[in-house]
């Protein structure tokens, strides 16, 4: 699976990549034996004191604690040891520390924000081990990513493509990192049905971020509002697993969790909903470093909540041109999401708004800002 975002709003991908590979991208075309981590210990071996690289090891797992340690000890924790803990898994993270203005402690926290967020979504981190390499380029903000099932040491990686100049505030308000964590969660699917990774990446992202405190509901409502737009069939479209556009593939794809996400909450009485789909695909072994059909991550997903919606969905969108903008505005409607100017007035009110606030809720199982570890 490869994930290739751009710098633009929720809308966030602007190429997308065929599998493993990003083109257009010499840093991402990396040979086997991962040459960021080669110039690493070049540079440590010589001397080099102008390049200072940072190794920091991120350990996630849920094991019982007696330990609460809250974000920012986690992240100066992480600064200061290399390695911090939040529910079984390693996360390494690479990059040259003289190269960006934001600094190391801001980088960190970046990282350790991301991987919380995620965390707090799926009641777990994803895979057991994970690489992050950061690339300078010249700018500022964050400029794309890409992740991989596997990297040189067999492990799943994540390369970002970071400006020197970016700012603390431009990281603090970030999506890339975390969407690119969601990508973990994920099975390598089809390259046809590419729009499943993606859509549940640019769906889950914000999701996480409001679950996890880091952003409110009515911001990503607005982002939602004007974004999903972008993933409705066109003239002579032939379906999300035969139309591999841009909208389609990462809007449409996110459309499509909407829908989804929307249907099992109303045939479980909001008892359920995509997020317990995803974590029951996750339960069973699916992430980044399996490859499955999409029919077995529905019905794992369907299982997960007790209702066929995700299959049943996937045989309508799959071949056929929909769903039509009728449905879509009948939907934001329903929810109470009500365009007001560049941002939304959520109606309370309306026949599905217990939906709408259980879908951005954290759910039993996931963290807070607080993480227990021993």
């Amino acid at each position: 699976m490869v994930s290739f975002c751009g710098t633009s709003s929720i809308a966030r991908c602007h190429i997308i990549a065929p599998a493993r590979t990003s083109p257009g991208d010499s840093f991402n075309n990396l040979p086997g034996n991962l040459s960021i981590l080669i110039f690493m210990r070049m540079f440590l071996l010589c001397g080099l004191a102008l390049a200072t690289w940072v190794g920091v090891v991120v350990q996630v797992h849920a094991s019982a604690s007696t330990t609460v340690a809250t974000e920012g000890q986690i992240a100066a924790a992480c600064l200061a040891n290399a390695h911090f803990q939040v529910s079984g898994s390693e996360v390494s993270l690479s990059y040259d520390s003289a190269e960006f203005a934001a600094g190391p402690a801001r980088i960190c926290a970046w990282a350790v924000r991301s991987a919380l967020a995620v965390k707090t979504y799926y009641g777990r981190f994803p895979v057991g081990q994970v690489h992050i390499a950061i690339k300078a380029e010249d700018g500022d903000g964050v400029h794309g990513g890409t992740t991989y099932g596997e990297g040189e040491d067999g492990h799943p990686l994540i390369l970002i493509r970071l400006g020197r100049d970016t700012s603390a505030a431009k990281l603090e308000d970030d999506w890339t990192m975390t969407h690119e964590m969601v990508h973990l969660s994920v099975p390598s699917v089809p390259e046809n049905s590419h729009w499943l990774e993606e859509g549940i990446a640019t769906y889950v992202e914000p999701i996480a971020r409001v679950q996890q405190g880091q952003l409110d509901a009515p911001r990503i409502w607005a982002d939602m509002l004007h974004g999903m737009r972008k993933g409705l069939p066109a003239q002579g479209d032939r379906g999300l697993d035969n139309t591999p556009t841009w909208g389609r593939t990462y809007w449409g794809g996110a459309l499509f969790c909407l829908l989804a996400d929307v249907e099992i909450r109303e045939r479980t009485g909001n008892r359920k909903g995509l997020q317990d789909a995803l974590r029951g695909v996750l339960a069973a072994g699916g992430n980044i470093q399996q490859d499955w059909p999409v029919e077995r991550i529905f019905a794992v997903g369907d299982k997960a909540t007790g209702v066929p919606v995700l299959t049943g969905l996937y045989h309508q969108m799959g071949d056929s041109p929909m769903p039509g903008r009728e449905t879509l505005d009948a939907l934001w409607q329903a929810l109470g999401v009500q365009a007001d100017g560049d941002g939304v007035h959520l109606d309370e009110s309306a026949p599905l708004a217990a939906s709408r606030r259980a879908i951005t809720a954290p759910v039993p199982g996931g963290a807070d800002r607080a993480e227990k570890h021993g």
